[in-house]
């Protein structure tokens, strides 16, 4: 299986570092024009230099977004799409706040929704004019395993990553006649700088050492370690390409084998 991109523009959110980095460096080694979103535009800039370009028409670029300030991210992805079009459209989003549930407030949740799923759904809808035109198109929403079975401490994106899965299987029945899929990754634990961070405040909770607390998670993982980001790259770069184009509305575990633990 040869998976060629060439000529498609995709739109990665999220994606100086993590999860987001290895979604858009795969999406690039497979010849799509890749456009990174992120908040540090000095990030940003290093990050699409070392983009690879795999073909002498290919263009990489940034658009410097702040996720959590939704009405300035309106602004901002309005006007980008104003001017440019996306075939794939990858919508991932920095983490909100680690948290219980009986410690969170009615505006923790709002602020939590605008940054989960408000901005998954002025994206795509954003996106969507486009694909319709051309009667193709691929939309696929970086999730987590918390849909199936809530994390603990993690009460607001347990509560709106559901969210969005309910909107996203909605709407891929209304947009499949168009030949637009829309699927979810639920991510399981990945070597990123979040897990870094959700381990810390745990330790920070529980007086337990971070390196026990990281340990306890592989355990947890059939496999026995943590994702690496370019694992998850190679499952998007799959879903963006035409050997997905009969698989819509799914929601599909990446994560060693740990959904099956519950």
């Amino acid at each position: 299986m040869n998976i060629q991109l060439f000529s498609k523009n995709a739109l990665v959110g999220a994606a100086t570092q993590g999860i987001g980095a290895g979604i858009a460096t795969e999406l690039a080694k497979c010849g799509a024009n890749v456009t990174v979103m992120s908040r540090s535009e000095t990030k940003l800039q290093d990050f699409v230099s070392s983009l690879p370009v795999v073909h002498a028409n290919q263009k990489h670029q940034y658009l410097v977004a702040d996720f959590s300030d939704f009405e300035n991210y309106k602004k901002v992805i309005r006007e980008y799409f104003h001017n440019n079009s996306t075939d794939i459209l990858v919508n991932n989003t920095n983490g909100p706040e680690p948290g219980l549930a009986s410690d969170k407030k009615p505006e923790d949740y709002q602020q939590a929704f605008d940054l989960l799923f408000k901005t998954v759904c002025e994206t795509t809808l954003l996106a969507l004019p486009h694909m319709i035109a051309q009667n193709e198109g691929r939309i696929i929403n970086v999730s987590s395993l918390s849909v199936k079975e809530p994390i603990g401490n993690l009460a607001l994106s347990n509560s709106i990553r559901s969210a969005v899965i309910a909107w996203a299987k909605t709407l891929s029945n209304e947009i499949a006649q168009h030949n637009i899929t829309i699927n979810n990754v639920l991510t399981g634990y990945f070597d990123t700088e979040r897990i870094q961070n959700l381990i810390q405040h745990e330790a920070q909770q529980t007086g337990g050492s971070a390196e026990a607390i990281r340990k306890a998670r592989e355990n947890k993982i059939p496999m026995k370690r943590l994702g690496k980001p370019e694992e998850y790259g190679h499952l998007v770069a799959f879903l963006a390409s035409e050997y997905a184009a009969y698989l819509t509305g799914a929601s599909i575990p990446l994560d060693g084998g740990l959904n099956n633990t519950y």
